[in-house]
Formats: structure tokens, C-alpha cells, sequence
């Protein structure tokens, strides 16, 4: 990418560096304007970024050059594409997640192709007919979605995982009883999910049990698992 890069503001810079998450916010169809530091999009997932943090695991929030999805030149994948390079001169071989929330979602579905990539985890992802799911094989995926969405379409994204499923027998999706798009209702059970995918799924932890019950099950069982409260 030639010209003004995308802000990749690193939140826990490692020297033991073991993996990198990768955080994508949200935007909307159109939108030329350069996404600043006060943008809601990217403000909804700093605490969320911040969550991920422990030592060996490198968080990273990008903030894209352009609000816009900005189709055909599809702005936040080419953002996306470009962190994700920085990420293996820098961390050559080292595993990374994606998190993306809504066109951040979208985005990190399009580029989970990267050699790098394990694992996509896609929070109320604006997802349109016909989207692309081969880049997926071999890689985990996890897909929560309120059903108070009015922005984005839960349907859609039921649709989607079992496609993904046909690739990757590790993909999961939750439904987040009583929240929307914004994901504050139930920020914390949101928060929660989140965590104990990357984490499980980069070995920090073990896989939660509700994440891995839901992968275990054949298609369509799993995709549209009601998320439990917080655990304590």
C-alpha cells in the first residue's frame, strides 16, 4: 500500500512475544473521512482490546485510513491486509487472532487467508449474500450476534457459519440473548466470550467449555448457541 498508512496503536508492546491479537472496529458502507482517535467505532472496542492483555499475547487496534467499507476498493480490508504484514516482519511465525465488530468483523473474515492467521473472531458481523468463506479452511472461527441486532442481519450470520462449517469443522456461533449491535447491554458476557476464545485458542488457557461444546457439534448444532452469563 503506497500513501497514508492505517494507526496500529499497540496497547501491550512484548518483547516475549508468543502471539498477536488483531482488533478491527466497525465503520459503514461509505465513508471518505479518516477515522480519529474519538471515533465511537473504534472506541467500542479499546476496553475490549484492553481485556485480551497478559503477558506473551501483543494486542493490536487498528484504526483504518477511511470510515467507509468503500466497495470495490474495500478500504479496511487493504488497512487489515497491511497490518497483517507488519505483524509477520515484526513477528515472523508468531500465531494471530482476529476481532472484528461489524465491518471489522467483515474485514477479518475477507483477509483470515494470511499465512499467519489461526483463528477469526467476528462480533456482529455485517455480512451480505454471497460473502466468500474458503479462506477460512484451517483456521477457528466464533461468531456472536445479539438478537436485538437492527443493524446488522443475525440471519445472515447463521447462514454464513454453516458454510465456514463445510471448511472448518472448529467454527461456533453465539446467539446474545437480549443485546444489539452495540454490544453494551451484556458487555460483559460479550467480553467474556471474546477472551476465552483468543485466549483457548492461542493455548493461554483452556478452551472454555461452552466454546468447545459448540465446535464438537455437526452442523447445525452449535451455530446458534444461547451465550450463558458470566462466569465467576
Amino acid at each position: 500500500m503506497s500513501g497514508v498508512h492505517p494507526r496500529v496503536d499497540v496497547l501491550t508492546p512484548q518483547a516475549d512475544t508468543k502471539a498477536v491479537v488483531l482488533v478491527l472496529h466497525g465503520g459503514r458502507q461509505v465513508g471518505h473521512a479518516p477515522v480519529r482517535r474519538t471515533n465511537l467505532a473504534y472506541l467500542r472496542m479499546v476496553p475490549l482490546a484492553k481485556a485480551l492483555r497478559r503477558p506473551g499475547l501483543e494486542v493490536r487496534v487498528t484504526r483504518y485510513r477511511k470510515r467507509g467499507w468503500n466497495a470495490p476498493d474495500l478500504d479496511p480490508v487493504r488497512d487489515a491486509e497491511w497490518a497483517l504484514d507488519r505483524i509477520a516482519e515484526q513477528h515472523p511465525g508468531k500465531p494471530v487472532v482476529l476481532v472484528g465488530h461489524s465491518m471489522g468483523a467483515r474485514t477479518a473474515l475477507r483477509v483470515a487467508a494470511h499465512p499467519q492467521v489461526t483463528a477469526v473472531c467476528a462480533l456482529a458481523p455485517w455480512i451480505e449474500h454471497g460473502e466468500p468463506y474458503e479462506q477460512l479452511a484451517g483456521r477457528s472461527l466464533l461468531i456472536a450476534h445479539g438478537d436485538q441486532e437492527r443493524t446488522t442481519d443475525p440471519a445472515l450470520s447463521y447462514r454464513y457459519a454453516t458454510r465456514a462449517k463445510q471448511v472448518t469443522e472448529r467454527t461456533a456461533r453465539f446467539s446474545v440473548r437480549g443485546d444489539g449491535h452495540a454490544m453494551l447491554r451484556r458487555a460483559g458476557d460479550w467480553t467474556r466470550l471474546v477472551r476465552d476464545f483468543v485466549w483457548g485458542e492461542l493455548g493461554f488457557e483452556p478452551v472454555a467449555p461452552d466454546i468447545a461444546n459448540a465446535m464438537r457439534e455437526a452442523s447445525p448444532h452449535g451455530l446458534d448457541v444461547p451465550l450463558g452469563g458470566a462466569r465467576v
